[in-house]
């Protein structure tokens, strides 16, 4: 059987694949690397991806991008060649929208360390400043499109990684100074899950401006906008009923019908009481988003414009909904029983699990017979600017960045399906915490180093048109 690369069907050609036919040629492939997972957990001599090179490697990295945005590739989406463009732009960006590609060379692996909620994509770009179930502003983990179950080691290495690149690509930083920033950042954790182990103050624990580090204050002050300016200088149209139409934003009037009832049902399922400043939740209007986010570009979303109490569009709300996807960790964490249900449904555990004081808005529903997550967009909603760093501040932030990450596993045995003490249980884990840091930066650049190969030869197929195909094997 002869594996080649093959235009997308013309005029007269045969159908073009359907939604299902991908998914389901594609699952194949899922399924061998979940058997690969459980080999390598089972003590079988296999070989992991990440052991490629040359041309071997290069077919991989195509092949993987390819499988990743199948649909997106089949119904010619703007979307992934928008996505595909800014992956060549930089290794930083590369690393962000390629997490099947990251976690596939970690198939199985770790499988004796303590399995916690896991972020699934851990990079400094993943954590900032979001509304808490009160509308308040509070600093943490701010994106769980990847979460599962999953050894607590994971997070700290794709974590690792992402300061490192982002270090070397956005602060313009040496390779010696990334490694003491990644340093920082395992020792946050440590200190961190140490404290929690001691006290077991993780429920109750939330950065805010008046307890965060002056790291995070600043980046506090920078988020705050009104409300007011925020919705008429972003967002509405001229007479304030509206969203008004633009490049970024498309307004689906028509569709209003349809997400009110999907406000409905997502406030059913979360048990959400209409809050003081959401008013009756009424929708006054829907618009598609387009050209947001980094792994998910392409993806539909829409902004859903609730009526505020006030009615003059001063203090009306942003709902956002996202399509859920598959999670890049799954079928390659050491085998575990977790299953939540559809994708949705699948973040809105994890959200619920880490970010205990979090947005009572962030849930799970169906539009169209499809799995959208959902959450409040904020005037305050704000991720830190990487460029403005000084080396000092790079420190201090990955310090905070993994202190955070500690409590959103700390939480995972007091609201997830974890059944035994994870804080003491990591702590073990990780001793002899010197050894434990030495490796994780060896583990860091070794994979920086396989990142820059993997996103040269992603430039080159870029270049010659190769993600504008599918795979397709010919009989």
């Amino acid at each position: 059987m002869a594996k080649k690369t093959k235009r997308r069907p013309q005029s007269g050609d045969a159908t073009p694949p359907t939604e299902q036919s991908i998914e389901a040629r594609y699952a194949q492939r899922s399924k061998a690397f979940a058997r690969l997972s459980a080999g390598i957990e089972t003590g079988k001599y296999v070989v992991p991806p990440r052991f490629l090179h040359g041309e071997d490697r290069r077919h991989h990295v195509r092949s993987t991008v390819r499988e990743d945005h199948a649909a997106r590739i089949a119904e010619s989406s703007k979307g992934a060649r928008d996505k595909f463009d800014k992956l060549a732009d930089c290794p930083f960006n590369f690393f962000r929208g390629t997490a099947l590609l990251f976690y596939r060379d970690m198939v199985g692996e770790d499988g004796h360390m303590p399995s916690v909620m896991a972020l699934g994509d851990v990079h400094p770009e993943n954590f900032g400043v979001m509304p808490d179930r009160n509308g308040a502003p509070i600093f943490g983990v701010n994106d769980f499109d990847e979460t599962t179950y999953a050894p607590f080691s994971w997070d700290i290495k794709r974590g690792a990684v992402g300061f490192w690149i982002a270090a070397l690509t956005e602060g313009e930083l040496k390779p010696g100074k990334a490694r003491k920033i990644v340093r920082r950042f395992v020792r946050g954790y440590a200190e961190a899950m140490q404290d929690y182990a001691n006290n077991s103050t993780e429920r109750n624990n939330a950065y805010r401006i008046d307890n965060s580090p002056k790291v995070i204050r600043r980046l506090f002050e920078e988020a705050w906008e009104n409300r007011q300016e925020w919705l008429w200088s972003d967002y509405l149209n001229e007479n304030g009923r509206g969203f008004r139409a633009g490049e970024e934003l498309q307004p689906l009037s028509s569709e209003i019908e349809k997400f009110q009832k999907a406000i409905n049902d997502l406030a059913r399922s979360n048990g959400i009481d209409a809050p003081d400043r959401a008013g009756e939740l009424k929708v006054k209007d829907v618009c598609v988003r387009h050209g947001q986010g980094t792994a998910s570009l392409g993806l539909p979303r829409y902004y859903v414009l609730i009526d505020g109490p006030s009615k003059d569009a001063t203090d009306d709300l942003i709902i956002e909904f996202k399509a859920a996807r598959r999670s890049a960790l799954e079928g390659l964490t050491p085998p575990n029983a977790f299953n939540a249900g559809k994708q949705a449904e699948r973040i809105k555990h994890g959200q619920s699990v880490q970010l205990a004081h979090g947005d009572i808005f962030y849930g799970a529903v169906e539009i169209d017979g499809k799995s959208f997550m959902s959450r409040e967009r904020a005037p305050f909603r704000h991720d830190i600017d990487l460029d403005d760093l000084s080396f000092k501040s790079w420190k201090r932030y990955a310090r905070v960045c993994g202190a955070a990450l500690a409590q959103a596993h700390a939480l995972s045995d007091d609201l997830g399906r974890i059944d035994y003490d994870v804080e003491p249980s990591i702590m073990e884990a990780m001793s002899p915490l010197r050894l434990f840091e030495d490796d994780i930066v060896r583990f860091s650049e070794e994979a920086v180093a396989r990142l820059k190969r993997d996103h040269a030869f992603f430039r080159e197929d870029h270049a010659h048109g190769a993600f504008d195909s599918l795979d397709v094997v010919f009989r």
